[in-house]
């Protein structure tokens, strides 16, 4: 990507020098929906933005450039976005030089461009999943002929991960390991709009981590729509489990996590990995989708109920501490009460730390949204209710009982809620509040949990 690398840095200087002559510093408004992927792309796109004179502003309303980064998963997420296109539409009347722009998953779809082409012509610059590096290059075009821009690769030619990042915090970062995925679940569109598995060479997925760890970054994610199956395809003999030990071993690493495991691919080397590298959380992300393994079938997720339950008892005989989170999708076609009831079976016997519950979401060309037998709302939100209902007493139980316990805490940010308060996160990545300021923020801290709700404990430090 040298040639691709050296462009993108022309059209950052470019702009950069108009500012510089304009005597102004720009203020930009990035605004992520979706994923861990899309929140990291977000930081790359600021990132390149930072080096073109942009700084970071609150509100939409005093920004020279907004980015709207987005999300296709559920219709939902697209909603908001036009939604919010449309307050947009004021604030480019009211500034004609604002600049508007779109990209991400949504975006990669050819009908969605066909709307905001026709209904949304103010907005300047829209590109997809697989050019954010020729991103300076297209805003610099957009710049010069005022014209709306847009460029939608329909697949990845090469990786350029070598871009810089405007990271949220100083002290932890996320690291793209690999792009899309080959799994086509039924129910989903990421396969379509982040093209098949590609994993990046381990050399480089190395060197940027130490990059990170030196710059101070205690704490690094790795992430993949699917990072059990890193290393297909590469010349290399590596797989994930290979990779994430060679990770442990970078100096200055106190924490690895990772996003997200498929349960088809999750080896028992990684499982190994897990339990005999102590920088590696023992904390694990591992969707379910749904409990009755004939709607698993439905939806391509190509494991059964029982495998699942086997894989879970794998995990926590050889890391009995291991908190375990989840996805869980109510409403698939053809699901019926007894399939959610099996749904609730596995939520009692795996006692999930947390998850994530979704509504089925029809997305138009994928296999599930062809299939007969969608399920009304009603019924759909009767039994996402009765997942809740099972879902959030273990979920408390479990934080209860780390009441009267004491952890370390990596301190992320002030409480958003209470300024006396400090945010952490225990390595099994429990949210806790704690009293402190903001001299704390990036260092580990102990903590005694003194109380708890649903979702987050509260503890105080000790001294």
């Amino acid at each position: 990507m040298q040639k691709e690398t050296s462009l993108t840095d022309n059209y950052i200087q470019k702009i950069y020098e108009k500012w510089c002559k304009a005597g102004k510093k720009p203020k930009l408004k990035c605004v992520t929906y979706g994923c861990q992927a899309n929140v990291h792309d977000s930081e790359k796109i600021c990132g390149l933005l930072y080096k073109m004179g942009y700084e970071a502003c609150e509100s939409e309303e005093e920004a020279d450039l907004i980015v709207y980064n987005t999300c296709c998963v559920r219709e939902n997420a697209e909603n908001r976005v036009f939604g919010n296109l449309g307050q947009l539409k004021k604030l480019k009347a009211e500034n004609k030089d604002l600049k508007i722009i779109l990209c991400g998953c949504m975006v990669q779809q050819d009908a969605i461009v066909e709307k905001i082409r026709k209904s949304y012509p103010f907005v300047d610059v829209i590109f997809g999943t697989f050019n954010l590096h020729r991103f300076p290059e297209l805003l610099y075009t957009n710049i010069e002929t005022n014209s709306q821009i847009i460029d939608i690769w329909q697949d990845a030619k090469e990786i350029a991960d070598d871009l810089p990042a405007m990271r949220q915090h100083k002290f932890k970062a996320s690291v793209n390991i690999m792009h899309g995925c080959d799994n086509f679940c039924s129910y989903c569109i990421v396969p379509y709009v982040r093209g098949r598995e590609r994993s990046r060479p381990p050399e480089a997925i190395i060197k940027e981590i130490e990059a990170l760890a030196a710059d101070g970054v205690v704490e690094v994610t790795l992430l993949g729509q699917n990072v059990n199956s890193y290393g297909k395809g590469l010349e290399s003999n590596i797989n994930f489990a290979d990779l994430i030990n060679k990770v442990a071993k970078i100096t200055g690493l106190k924490r690895i996590r990772f996003l997200t495991s498929h349960p088809k691919d999750f080896s028992d080397e990684l499982i190994a990995a897990i339990k005999n590298n102590s920088n590696i959380c023992k904390s694990v992300h591992l969707p379910l989708q749904s409990g009755s393994t004939a709607v698993l079938d439905r939806m391509n997720r190509k494991y059964t109920k029982e495998s699942y339950l086997a894989l879970v008892k794998s995990l926590r005989d050889a890391v009995s501490n291991i908190a375990i989170t989840t996805d869980i999708i109510t409403g698939f076609p053809y699901e019926t009460d007894e399939d959610n009831e099996e749904t609730i079976d596995v939520l009692k016997k795996v006692r999930f730390s947390g998850a994530f519950t979704f509504i089925y979401s029809k997305r138009s060309g994928t296999p599930a949204a062809a299939m007969d037998c969608q399920i009304d709302e009603e019924t759909t939100k009767r039994r996402f209710d009765k997942i809740l209902n099972a879902l959030n007493p273990i979920i408390y139980e479990i934080s209860q009982s780390h009441i009267g316990h004491t952890y370390e805490v990596l301190a992320e940010e002030p409480s958003k809620s209470d300024d006396t308060l400090i945010t952490g996160r225990l390595d099994d990545n429990s949210l806790v509040h704690f009293k402190g300021d903001t001299s704390l923020i990036g260092q580990f801290v102990t903590v005694k949990i003194t109380d708890c709700k649903t979702f987050y404990l509260i503890g105080e430090i000790i001294e």
